[in-house]
């Protein structure tokens, strides 16, 4: 049995159904998180959908977000580190990290006691080790934001993710077990958690539309999503342990129509969800390459659409 850091997955399956369960999604928050100076409201509708406002990324020192960012202008010249629009989404681990601090403040517990009693899921540090990934595009910003600070050592039990090793809250830090996945997602699906989620609620600036806590789900993606037919009910969890390279296999030239929405971690897995009949499909798969490389964003995508055509030829018989 393998483990598998679930990475950003942690959003949907545990930061957003506790701020569905437990948080007034529409009252301003400006001045309990301490963003004093900002003109416009600050909600948790806002920070569910990625639309509030905030660079994609920081370092984690420990201090308050909206101090770090008053100290830290965003240089620009890299993916993680750009300013935002309030309104436009903008997807931002940041927004994540402050439901899960409103829900401490508000709910007396930690974020990690709270999520693994709603999910089931396994918070960090773990007695057992996902996959190893090397240091990924996070290296190179921290170096960029915060000269000064030493990027955290890599530890197998810790995520993946710099900040999530160095205590950042909200957007990662839990993994599970194949099966442990499967009872997770059935009883997230029985609660009907991703009806809450898949509500067109901001736009990104390439068009991508999303929810309170999923994203309508779109190339390179779509077009084997749409071939599976309606009626494929219940939770469906693919696992692959494979490091090979993958097989690429091209997309339609016309790209096709879904219903499905969705939401992909950075190490490789991911969820789709269809409303319409209960289908949810979850993908575990890791991001190493031949010798323990990170895979390129494209070979990543060619993994995952490899397993997507697998699930399809056993349901096609």
């Amino acid at each position: 049995m393998t483990f598998h850091d679930l990475a950003s997955l942690t959003k949907p399956l545990v930061t957003a159904v506790l701020a569905h369960a437990y948080l007034d999604l529409d009252a301003d928050r400006r001045w309990q998180l301490g963003f004093h100076d900002r003109e416009k409201p600050l909600t948790v509708r806002q920070l569910l959908s990625h639309s509030a406002g905030l660079p994609p990324w920081l370092p984690y020192t420990g201090e308050p977000l909206a101090a770090q960012l008053r100290r830290t202008p965003m240089p620009g010249n890299h993916s993680l580190l750009k300013t935002a629009e309030i309104g436009v989404s903008t997807y931002s681990d940041l927004g994540y990290r402050l439901i899960a601090e409103l829900l401490e403040m508000e709910l007396g517990l930690s974020w990690k006691q709270l999520g693994a009693s709603a999910s089931g899921l396994s918070p960090a540090p773990w007695s057992e080790a996902p996959t190893s990934l090397p240091p990924g595009q996070d290296a190179a910003a921290w170096s960029i934001a915060e000269p000064g600070l030493v990027y955290p050592e890599l530890d197998p039990h810790l995520p993946h993710d710099a900040n999530a090793r160095a205590g950042m809250i909200g957007h990662a830090g839990f993994g599970a077990l194949k099966k442990q996945l499967e009872t997770s997602l059935d009883k997230w699906m029985a609660a009907r958690w991703p009806d809450r989620m898949a509500i067109e609620t901001a736009r990104s600036e390439d068009g991508e539309i999303r929810g309170l806590g999923l994203e309508r789900a779109t190339a390179p993606y779509a077009d084997l999503l749409a071939r599976i037919p309606l009626g494929a009910t219940g939770t469906h969890v693919v696992e692959s342990l494979s490091n090979s390279w993958p097989e690429a296999i091209p997309a339609a030239e016309i790209q096709a129509s879904t219903t499905f929405w969705q939401h992909l971690a950075y190490p490789g897995p991911a969820i789709f969800i269809r409303l319409e009949d209960r289908c949810c499909l979850a993908l575990l798969c890791h991001r190493a390459g031949l010798g323990g490389e990170l895979l390129s964003l494209s070979l990543l995508r060619d993994r995952r659409r490899r397993m997507l055509r697998d699930f399809l030829d056993k349901l096609e018989g």
